[in-house]
């Protein structure tokens, strides 16, 4: 039986590893050293891009109402800061997001590698205090929202569309949405991570009940704050341009980011022996995970895209003409490489009943979903708030080795705080019998 010979492995303790760690300190080290040299270079005026092309002469400022503040290099740094904390988190969450509605569905196949996404949203804290602290350093630098001299009617910037969003974007209540969101969200998940650890150590359902109502009172929680955070996060950037399907957008973008991650990681523990209790069934749902909500992502892409294009309005077509055609054309090729990596790749790589068995396969897609949907923040992020100025450069690779390197530090010091199986799990047996 399967359950017979999967029993001696249901005792498995994740070890993060001296080398590890000095690994992560180098890749740390080496990102803090690459932001110091693209700092240097910015201010010493090396890459910048000082060509206005007509696009942007012609838009930006119906777009913005008299355009941004002057352009400062500290500017990309802290963009850069913003946009790797947005993205991390919303990795991060996705960990929460994932138990919760696999408890709600009372799914048992995903209780093999349960640990995994619950050790994700441990990051929240980190990411919380990088966006509280870039929009304090550098939100009126950022935020086109932020100059009051939009609100006055006796001023020459005064500008009644967005003085008429003034009660949803202003500073006392911009910060409390942005504390609550990650007050919420992390609070939540210690409480039902609490309850699988006492599971582990009592058995019984009574724990596994209470997560249940914990995690569909989180999913409620979420239908609600990725919606008002994905507006929070990137689109106020924007501050005249809005969607209503952008909620769904960021959080399809989050979602697939997070099954990646999901899927890289359960992968890369099997091949360091690891999860010996996972098989090919598991990863296969893993495979078809990452599959059909690249599909999802790309729907909700071109829905939005399609409508914008067919109404052809200017105040909703400005979006895209910056990112395609505007600012000397800096942007079109993350445009096309997001929709490559996010859509194409998944696609093609994912189709097949094998490919979503085999570690190198799997392994590929998943690199591509992380890479590309990070493109995917990029475009949404980098030309509201650097515009022509963008670019990948020593800045846009420290910072993403920074912030990856301390992710994948936050997730490893959290596995080694529970045994990697649940032992007392109720629907480990399902889970030690799972095929399809």
């Amino acid at each position: 039986m399967a359950s017979a010979h999967a029993i001696p492995s249901l005792d498995e303790e994740f070890e993060f590893t001296a080398d590890s760690k000095r690994r992560l300190m180098i890749g740390i080290g080496a990102g803090v050293a690459l932001v110091a040299i693209g700092a240097y270079l910015l201010a010493s005026g090396v890459g910048s891009h000082e060509t206005h092309v007509a696009v942007h002469d012609a838009g930006a400022g119906a777009h913005e109402g008299g355009g941004h503040h002057a352009y400062k290099w500290t500017n990309r740094l802290w963009a850069n800061v913003w946009l790797n904390a947005v993205y991390f988190a919303g990795a991060s969450v996705i960990g929460m997001f994932f138990i919760s509605y696999n408890y709600l569905a009372q799914a048992g196949w995903s209780s093999a590698f349960k640990r995994i996404p619950e050790a994700l949203p441990a990051f929240l804290p980190f990411t919380g205090i990088a966006i509280l602290a870039v929009f304090f350093i550098a939100g009126h630098d950022l935020f086109h929202w932020l100059n009051p001299a939009l609100f006055d009617p006796s001023s020459a910037e005064f500008d009644p569309i967005i003085n008429g969003k003034k009660g949803f974007l202003n500073m006392p209540f911009y910060l409390t949405r942005i504390v609550l969101y990650f007050a919420l969200w992390y609070m939540m998940w210690r409480v039902i991570r609490n309850y699988s650890l006492q599971e582990d150590l009592e058995g019984g359902t009574e724990y596994y009940d209470k997560s249940i109502k914990l995690g569909t009172a989180f999913l409620l929680v979420f239908g609600v704050t990725s919606s008002t955070s994905a507006w929070d996060f990137v689109m106020s950037i924007d501050t005249h341009w809005f969607s209503t399907m952008f909620g769904w957008y960021t959080l399809a973008s989050w979602h697939v980011t997070g099954l990646a991650i999901i899927t890289l990681t359960v992968v890369t523990l099997k091949e360091r022996g690891y999860l010996k209790i996972v098989n090919d069934s598991h990863l296969h749902d893993l495979g078809k995970f990452m599959f059909a909500f690249s599909i999802f992502w790309t729907y909700v892409w071109f829905a939005q895209f399609m409508l914008i294009y067919y109404a052809n309005l200017p105040e909703e077509t400005i979006y895209y003409r910056e990112r395609f055609s505007g600012y000397g054309g800096i942007y079109k090729a993350p445009f096309f490489i997001n929709l490559f990596l996010n859509f194409v790749c998944p696609f093609l790589i994912l189709m097949t009943r094998d490919a979503k068995r085999t570690y190198i396969i799997l392994k590929l897609a998943a690199w591509c979903i992380i890479i590309g949907h990070y493109f995917d923040f990029y475009v949404n992020i980098m030309p509201g708030t650097v515009g022509e100025h963008g670019g990948f450069g020593p800045i846009e690779f420290g910072m993403i080795l920074i912030f990856a390197c301390g992710f994948i530090w936050s997730v490893s010091s959290q596995l080694t705080k529970a045994n990697l199986i649940p032992k007392n799990h109720p629907m480990l047996v399902e889970t030690l019998h799972h095929d399809i």
